[in-house]
């Protein structure tokens, strides 16, 4: 994420009233009639002194940050893993239409400084990378469907290494020996997370009567989740490619990713889903569904509000302490997928959240290497998403 002085923010401003010198060597406020400007009427950029002390500290943003990617993980999960539930392309709409209002919302507060308006040439330019997301968070999405939160966020991990060689094809880059030894770190996490979600499947813990359906249900993640690894890849590799033509800040490349996937999410749920009032009822239960709406509306917003947490943390912190932030984040978000899924806990599961925890902060060092020495050896470029893809973006921190 950018820095808050890219422009992406409007500084805070603190007010500073004018004061008159009295005779005991005290102050008073100028009286209104003294003045020769006008009242100002406050301002979302005129913050008082202590909301400023609350922007520039570093561990409370850096706790928003945490807090806002695991609930989204937390959030989407919940929404997807219904029995009956079938419409994705359905929840992934909804999810753009509000980041795209919120977006416009905080643009006419003030609170966005700058954003590019639409423009229907640089809109050509950018439809096939919005496609490229498309398929991301689709796949994304329909893999946290049917793996568990644990099991999501240690694959997730793959998606970095696609990424790192997908840089050294076709962008020259490398890969230093700390960083094939955090690959693979990540590898062997996964393979003990996959024996042991299987174990857990053939000894019977998962929901389903019979080891068969669970077994079933667990391929059908592994596929999803092997093409959410490749279009994961692909996206951010053709977004480096084309982002630096297009001269977007972070927030103009979400204004643009989730203002033409709607019209694709759209069509797509229309094609494919099925829109009739007995599978809304049966995809919305009564007797939950108005926090299934709550929460499809909560995951629009907190892709704004997690792209704001990320820059936050940067403005007050530093890149390393955030890319170090990113790695931490991975092990709560584990553990809170243990706690509210119920998600098998046994001795593979805790050894390969673990390791992949381990990996996560071997990369993070390599990376930070990397960085602050003059050759840099893995660029990795952290775009801003739509919900879903925040999401995956924070598991692959």
């Amino acid at each position: 994420m950018s820095d808050l002085k890219t422009g992406d923010f409007a500084p805070a401003r603190i007010p500073s009233p004018s004061f008159q010198d009295v005779e005991k060597g005290g102050f008073r406020p100028r009286s209104a009639a003294a003045s020769p400007l006008p009242a100002r009427r406050p301002t979302l950029n005129t913050l008082p002194e202590s909301m400023s002390k609350v922007t520039n500290n570093a561990p409370l943003s850096i706790m928003a940050y945490c807090l806002s990617s695991i609930s989204m993980t937390i959030v989407n999960k919940y929404v997807v893993s219904g029995k009956f539930w079938n419409l994705t392309f359905f929840y992934l709409t909804v999810q753009a239409v509000v980041c795209i209002t919120a977006i416009m919302a905080c643009k006419h507060l003030g609170i966005i400084s700058h954003l590019a308006p639409f423009d229907k040439n640089r809109a050509k330019q950018w439809f096939p990378i919005s496609m490229l997301l498309v398929t991301m968070i689709y796949t994304g999405t329909k893999a946290l469907q049917y793996l568990a939160v644990p099991v999501f966020t240690i694959f997730k991990n793959l998606t970095i290494i696609a990424i790192a060689y997908g840089e050294v094809m076709w962008f020259g880059g490398s890969v230093s020996p700390l960083t094939l030894l955090s690959f693979g770190l990540m590898v062997f996490s996964s393979i003990i997370a996959a024996w042991a979600d299987i174990q857990s499947a053939v000894s019977g813990h998962f929901d389903q009567l019979d080891a068969s359906a669970a077994m079933s249900t667990l391929n059908a993640g592994y596929a999803w989740m092997g093409l959410n690894i490749f279009c994961s890849a692909f996206y951010a590799l053709g977004m480096r490619k084309v982002i630096k033509k297009m001269n977007f800040k972070d927030f103009d490349t979400m204004f643009y990713n989730n203002l033409l996937t709607i019209p694709v999410l759209l069509f797509f749920s229309l094609l494919t889903e099925d829109w009739s009032s007995e599978n809304f009822v049966k995809n919305f239960p009564i007797d939950d569904r108005n926090r299934k709406i709550v929460g499809m509306i909560y995951s629009g917003l907190a892709a704004s509000f997690i792209s704001y947490c990320s820059a936050w943390c940067i403005r007050v912190t530093s890149s390393t302490t955030y890319s170090m932030v990113g790695a931490l984040n991975k092990l709560p978000i584990a553990i809170a997928g243990l706690i509210f899924f119920a998600a098998p806990v046994t001795f593979g599961s805790v050894s390969a959240i673990f390791i992949g925890f381990i990996a996560g902060l071997v990369y993070a060092v390599a990376k930070v290497k990397s960085s602050s020495s003059a050759s840099s050896g893995l660029p990795f470029t952290k775009p801003t998403m739509s919900a879903s893809a925040q999401s995956a973006r924070d598991a692959n921190s």
